[in-house]
């Protein structure tokens, strides 16, 4: 794929854009009316919006058809897993356009580490200043990041940012529940999902809803590892919601991997090391595992997550993850 810069892209004539919009998603729905005025003042826009997992798939290839410069998604983190899983399905990466996130999510942990930050509506302003200002369109670069590929024979073939089994996929599982059904969004609806899931080590022991993970791991190296794991995280993303970096991996390699053993130990004291990248004070020893890698191979009969959005592993079928070649993110 021949990646024009974002100076280059914005003196296109016209550009075209294609805006898929959730009207569902946290943060649009609380800030709807300025969203929509904003989408207003963006010139040779195609918008399209849409609420469910087909309708993203439908509103996709619409958007698509039209050859656009830029893919803008305004939404969370589940609606682009939508729409990077049918990407990677449907169309050979060299002939996507450059994509832009803009957080209108409850949750929105792949645009916020691109350096998407800010009101939707102000982010989608300075878009459209830049498409009426083409000279003067120093606001966005491209940022270029691998993606997740989560591969099971008998299932369809998962693409997204972010993969977590044990007590993390429990947490979400519950904020899909009653708690997103309030309306909470950002940093105090990740915070109750934070909340939930440490009350979750402390009862894991009694509690089947919060039982740690049993798995086996092979590793890129063909080493192979298998136990129960409080939890096991592997992502394409350099930072997590609330600025978290549970992962200390020295290797040259896109996707960052950690798990932690349920048999672990000195774990509230290590608990802040742990979430902020500073895991090179912790043990494999005592329990706490982290690399970087380009694939590996995981074997469990449970549930795991993919940027929020809920599956299951049956025991009999592995689960092989990889890293994507690159997509062009456009960020400010």
């Amino acid at each position: 794929m021949t990646v024009r810069s974002a100076s280059d892209l914005f003196k296109s004539t016209p550009v075209k854009i294609g805006l898929l919009l959730n009207p569902m998603s946290g943060k649009v729905r609380k800030r709807e009316q300025a969203i929509r005025q904003t989408l207003a003042q963006i010139p040779n826009a195609m918008v399209c919006e849409a609420t469910d997992l087909a309708g993203f798939i439908t509103a996709t290839d619409t958007l698509i058809q039209t050859s656009p410069d830029i893919l803008v998604i305004i939404a969370g983190d589940g609606t682009s897993h939508a729409v990077l899983s049918h990407l990677f399905s449907t169309l050979p990466i060299a002939q996507w356009p450059a994509l832009m996130i803009v957080p209108g999510g409850t949750t929105n942990m792949t645009p916020l580490d691109l350096g998407m930050r800010g009101k939707p509506e102000k982010i989608l302003q300075r878009l459209a200043y830049c498409l009426q200002h083409p000279d003067n369109n120093e606001l966005f670069q491209h940022v270029q990041r691998p993606v997740l590929c989560i591969e099971q024979n008998g299932q369809q073939t998962i693409y997204g940012m972010f993969f977590a089994a044990g007590l993390v996929a429990r947490g979400v599982k519950f904020s899909r529940s009653s708690v997103k059904q309030i309306g909470i969004t950002g940093g105090i609806f990740t915070f109750l999902i934070m909340l939930r899931s440490l009350i979750g080590l402390i009862f894991s022991h009694d509690n089947k809803e919060w039982a740690p993970v049993k798995m086996s791991i092979v590793r890129e190296n063909g080493e192979k590892v298998h136990g129960t794991y409080l939890f096991t995280l592997i992502s394409a993303l350099d930072c997590l919601l609330l600025n978290l970096r549970p992962y200390w991996g020295k290797e040259l390699a896109p996707l960052h991997v950690t798990w932690v053993d349920q048999q672990r130990k000195h774990l509230w004291r290590s608990l802040w090391s742990l979430l902020k990248g500073q895991g090179e004070r912790l043990n494999a020893e005592d329990g706490y595992h982290s690399h970087n890698s380009h694939a590996l191979t995981i074997q469990m009969n449970d549930e795991y997550i993919v940027d929020g959005e809920l599956y299951r592993s049956p025991d009999n079928e592995p689960l092989r993850i990889t890293a994507t070649p690159p997509v062009t993110f456009l960020v400010l």
